[in-house]
């Protein structure tokens, strides 16, 4: 976790504080807390994203550049997508079936 930014360590640590309520109700409650308020984090975050994705396109650098420097090496064209606002596929993990509830 230690070529993680500062930042995404502690999101990381602020989970395991969550995990680490002894109280199963409390804990329950914490957890339904942060998941009612993430739709709109996980919005600011991808708007977020999206204005840094487009200031490097603006200062000159390659979709191929950005994707690999500033997005972790996805595609190039996943770096356009997100320039534009265009949401990714969710797909199923490789060792996870799809689940009806």
């Amino acid at each position: 976790m230690t070529d993680q930014p500062k930042e995404v360590q502690r999101l990381v640590e602020a989970i395991k504080a969550l995990e680490a309520i002894e109280d199963d109700a409390e804990a329950a409650r914490a957890a339904t807390a942060v998941l009612d308020a993430w739709p709109d984090y996980h919005a600011q975050l991808r708007e977020f994203r999206q204005q840094r994705v487009l200031a490097l396109k603006a200062q000159g650098k390659t979709w191929a550049q950005i994707a690999d420097e500033a997005l972790g090496g996805v595609h190039p064209t996943r770096a356009q997508q997100i320039a534009t606002g265009k949401r990714g596929t969710k797909r199923p993990k490789a060792d996870e079936a799809p689940t009806a509830e």
